[in-house]
């Protein structure tokens, strides 16, 4: 009888698997599926927003579309572990240059982010926000999701909670601690964020307010993220003469907050430090063999980007941007300014310095139409053009600009990306927000990392230079970054998962965009999926939109404590909503001009 039954089972099975029916059918790929194990040939089934098959359908399975990928690499969805898409999504959903490039899921909020909002977060965005005629109706996490999964979006999107955000919706822009009853609401700031579904804490540290911050202020937010399974993610406070040091912060974070830590954009920045990739990579080694929990992801190229103003160490900026461009016209201060960059001591980050003076900062983006011939030149360009020192011509430009001028700083060696992206720990992420080769994210010159970062490395690092096997680099972009954030059902091929597949030429992909010229989308990725959606065909955008908002790990834990307390007090009375400030009608920041989000 039992042998009867497990025919019968066996019979079912097989009925079952030749029956199925897919909505798409991707047949003899070479199917890398994350893991970092070797490619095989399978055939991808898709059904609705999953994965239903990896390996070899029945000659009969049947499909509303069969797809041949033939000479292709079938991979999961690349994430992008630090990105700036949180406002660039609003303005133009489809995320042309993400999916172009084969990315699927982008993660954000570095410093600064999406939320909380209110006047003092957004004091310094209102240039921006007039440019864009875009709406702020949201002060929560929640309330930007909801508007993110009503309008859709190309791409999935997760996002840290600030630490900078929480400090400027409490502090401003003031040079100075928190009080204990300011700290308190700044750790209920984060708590509400991280029960909406932040992934963790971020810092931006070289920047202002941010720099602000003393290491105690940090421990005590990341304590917070902690609770709810987080991550400290950080821009650390140096990362060229006091590199060191400021990794020592923040393990020192990690340790005392029991919270696993995301070095972002790993570099060795400032020319009179290129070839310490070495010691910076033992000092992460050294920390993870005691026990702490610590990655970091990088981008490949050799050039940073961030905003002009940043140049300028932090203590000038307090106050916001536009005290701080009033500040750059005294002559006293600008004297001051000139006699810090010129000097050697180290105490904040020298990017003058570290590009080799102004020959090495080349002015990528501007908001003010009248200063668009600024774009694509750099600041020795300039200077000569216009009869003037170099640091005068800095400084006036940002004055010009109001500080909405964003730069390259080309302050990195080739040969320190190399050695960082070979190490197994290193994801990747663009440090760029989604952009467009049309449309308004086409106003400006932007960073060639927005279009090509994934695939620089599967054209000039995997094919041509072979520092990493396919393998190898597949598994930084999806089972390596999906492991690090907790999100569960992404990163490999196989059933069950969300289907967000990248298909590609593994012979022609590559990227295209040059710091000359930017806005060229890469080659060589033909399809891409995005929860079940083709958003992308033949390397062309479709216009679907597949993407959705993603939780981090309190999302389900607040939600429980949410409804736990509810059921104490009832009957149920609607919670009163915390006086956030009055958004009003206002627009979005233009992409790659956050001073505190982006290098």
């Amino acid at each position: 009888m039992l042998k009867l039954i497990v025919r019968l089972f066996l019979l079912l099975a097989s009925m079952s698997t030749l029956g199925q029916e897919y909505d798409f059918l991707i047949r003899n790929g070479r199917v890398v599926d994350g893991t970092g194990n070797p490619w095989v040939y399978a055939d991808v089934g898709v059904t609705g927003d999953r994965i239903t098959l990896v390996g070899h359908a029945p000659a009969n399975a049947t499909a509303r579309r069969v797809m041949d990928a033939g000479g292709l690499v079938v991979a999961p969805g690349f994430i992008d572990m630090l990105e700036q898409s949180e406002w660039n999504l609003l303005i133009d959903k489809q995320a042309f240059s993400k999916l172009t490039q084969g990315i699927t899921t982008g993660i954000t909020g570095e410093g600064g982010s999406i939320a909380p909002q209110n006047e003092q977060t957004l004091a310094d965005r209102r240039d921006f926000l007039q440019h864009y005629h875009l709406t702020v109706d949201w002060h929560d996490f929640d309330g930007y999701f909801s508007r993110l999964e009503r309008q859709g979006a190309g791409i999935n999107l997760g996002t840290y909670v600030g630490a900078t955000q929480v400090r400027k919706y409490v502090l401003g822009s003031a040079d100075r601690p928190p009080t204990a009853e300011e700290l308190a609401r700044m750790q209920q700031l984060v708590d509400e964020a991280m029960r909406q579904g932040a992934m963790g804490i971020s810092t931006s540290l070289i920047y202002a307010p941010a720099f602000y911050a003393k290491t105690d202020e940090l421990i005590a937010l990341a304590k917070v993220a902690s609770k709810y399974g987080g991550i400290y993610a950080s821009h650390i406070r140096n990362e060229g003469d006091r590199e060191m040091q400021a990794l020592d912060e923040a393990f020192r974070i990690g340790r005392e907050a029991n919270i696993p830590v995301e070095i972002w954009h790993l570099k060795v920045s400032g020319r009179q430090n290129w070839g310490k990739m070495g010691d910076v990579i033992a000092a992460i080694e050294t920390a993870r063999a005691s026990g702490l929990d610590v990655t970091a992801d990088q981008y490949p190229y050799i050039a940073s980007g961030t905003s002009l103003g940043a140049t300028i160490p932090p203590k000038y900026h307090e106050g916001g941007s536009e005290v701080f461009v009033n500040r750059l016209r005294d002559p006293q201060v600008r004297a001051a300014i000139r006699r810090e960059l010129a000097g050697h001591d180290g105490g904040t980050e020298n990017m003058w310095r570290g590009t080799g003076g102004p020959q090495g900062i080349l002015v990528s983006s501007v908001l003010d139409p009248a200063l668009k011939h600024y774009e694509g030149k750099t600041l020795a360009q300039i200077a000569g053009d216009e009869h003037k020192d170099p640091l005068d011509a800095l400084l006036d430009l940002i004055i010009a600009g109001k500080d909405h001028v964003g730069a390259l700083y080309f302050t990195m060696n080739e040969d320190d990306v190399r050695y960082a992206m070979q190490q197994q720990f290193v994801s990747v992420g663009t440090d760029a927000g989604a952009v467009n080769v049309q449309g308004p994210l086409s106003e400006s010159k932007t960073h060639p990392r927005a279009y090509g970062s994934f695939a620089r490395i599967l054209g000039r690092y995997v094919r041509n230079q072979h520092l990493l096997t396919l393998e190898q680099a597949i598994r930084k972009f999806s089972s390596l970054a999906a492991q690090r954030l907790g999100l569960r059902d992404r990163g490999i091929l196989r059933p069950g998962a969300f289907a967000d597949i990248t298909i590609f030429d593994p012979a022609t992909v590559n990227d295209t965009a040059t710091f000359e010229d930017p806005h060229r989308a890469s080659i060589g990725i033909e399809y891409v999926f995005v929860n079940g959606v083709l958003s992308l065909e033949h390397g062309k955008v479709t216009g679907r939109l597949g993407g959705r908002p993603l939780r981090g790990p309190g999302y389900k834990a607040g939600r429980d404590r949410d409804l736990s307390m509810r059921l104490k007090t009832w009957p149920f009375q609607p919670p009163a909503i915390p006086d956030y400030g009055q958004t009003g009608s206002m627009a979005q920041d233009a992409p790659g001009n956050d001073a505190c989000r982006t290098a």
